[in-house]
């Protein structure tokens, strides 16, 4: 879990700061600068949109009686991909677009679901909390 957190709070925010930097000496400051509100907005656009469509999947599979088990996996990337999207950065930026984008997500999904499917094999049916 430590090595998570130092990745999620130290280095993950110090490459979006050298990366920021880079474009920003190669494109300039305020160009930089509206790239990041750029895809932003685009971000929250795409992730809107393919969240409509995850939950009209989840809707239309519930109402044939069938568990929309993909659909929520599905759900799931795309909930991350907006959120990577949303914040500043162009490194999250381009995670958070291929999990948005229907064909690449697929792929994500099937890392997800497999190890989902590991942690309850193993009896880990608890992902955050250990004793």
């Amino acid at each position: 879990m430590g090595k998570v957190l130092l990745l999620v709070f130290i280095i993950i925010p110090a490459l979006e700061i050298w990366a920021i930097i880079e474009v920003g000496q190669r494109i300039g400051g305020w160009q930089t600068f509206g790239l990041i509100l750029l895809t932003g907005f685009a971000g929250a656009y795409l992730a809107r949109k393919e969240g409509s469509k995850v939950w009209a999947q989840v809707q239309r599979q519930m109402s044939v009686g069938q568990m929309p088990g993909d659909a929520i996996l599905d759900g799931v990337c795309v909930l991350v991909g907006g959120l990577l999207l949303l914040s500043p950065g162009f490194l999250t930026d381009i995670a958070g677009i291929i999990l948005l984008i229907p064909f690449t997500r697929p792929i994500f999904r099937n890392m997800l679901s497999a190890w989902l499917r590991n942690k309850i094999a193993n009896g880990q049916n608890y992902f955050f909390f250990r004793r």
